[in-house]
């Protein structure tokens, strides 16, 4: 008795390159409905959230220092990443967790039976586009609030490193709190899971650690809210320049209480995204789609 093969698949010797995956994955990005209006709505939060701000800096005050002026802007057109980050977090989640759910990852898999190329791409691809759209939400947030800033009184140093870093490291936190997401998305394969520990590790879980602090005084508790991505993430837009205070020494005070500086807490959200990637690397290449 002979065995009857198999007729060949009309994907088999069909491999995509690294560049034909970022195609293909740019493809897909821009096709969902879901990534269109997400991006939609970043933008239209950071310069909805850049205006209101912009209304409530009437200080009337002229004389308001140079630095003064700077924080202010700085602070107030990036104090919307707090909650468009939360959009960042589900369109993470979703750009994996949805060919799950649908199947169509068995697709992407067979064009690159590797796995990890296609997670890299769509991982880079997610990243660079969030990217580019954080910078066009603040570039938007500018456009809508500067005029009122100038009737307001306050005219600040675009040009100034004080505010473009800031201003650039909020979009560059839209673009790790995704891909930080993006990780999620793939260690759990499911959308409604991987957006409700997005969320609870990102916004929720900070908050509830919080309260514990408030009401017990316990150390521990402030200092793992202290830790958390969504705490050290802010630190990519946090204002450091003329004016802002001295840097704290990190370390633990009296009270055993964690201090960090920025450094610290850039290399504590580094940490956090490595380790989401590198698992959910592993899981990608050892279980089966």
């Amino acid at each position: 008795m002979t065995a009857t093969a198999l007729a060949p698949s009309p994907l088999d010797g069909i491999r995509l390159s690294f560049s034909g995956l970022l195609r293909s994955e740019w493809i897909k990005l821009r096709s969902l409905r879901s990534t269109v209006w997400c991006y939609v709505l970043i933008v239209l939060a950071t310069a909805g959230f850049g205006m209101l701000m912009a209304l409530s800096a009437n200080l009337g005050d002229d004389s308001l220092p140079q630095a003064a002026q700077n924080n202010i802007v700085a602070q107030y057109l990036t104090i919307g990443g707090n909650f468009t980050g939360l959009i960042a977090a589900v369109l993470g989640v979703l750009v994996i967790s949805g060919e799950y759910t649908t199947g169509m990852i068995r697709t992407t898999y067979t064009a690159a039976p590797g796995r990890l190329s296609a997670y890299t791409a769509k991982a880079l691809v997610l990243t660079v586009v969030t990217f580019i759209v954080g910078l066009i939400s603040i570039a938007a947030a500018l456009a809508v609030s500067l005029p009122i800033f100038t009737l307001n009184g306050v005219a600040p140093e675009l040009s100034n490193p004080d505010v473009l870093v800031p201003l650039i490291g909020s979009a560059g936190y839209l673009a790790l709190i995704a891909l930080l997401s993006f990780s999620l998305g793939a260690i759990l394969r499911n959308s409604a899971g991987g957006i409700a520990t997005a969320v609870s590790l990102l916004f929720v879980l900070p908050v509830g650690i919080n309260i514990v602090y408030s009401f017990t005084g316990a150390a521990w508790a402030a200092n793992i809210a202290n830790i958390l991505p969504g705490t050290v993430g802010a630190a990519m837009f946090a204002y450091t320049g003329e004016g802002s205070g001295p840097a704290p020494t990190p370390g633990f005070d009296s009270d055993g209480l964690l201090t960090l500086d920025q450094p610290w807490m850039l290399g504590i959200f580094a940490a956090w995204i490595v380790i989401g990637l590198v698992v959910g690397a592993i899981l990608t290449k050892r279980r089966d789609a």
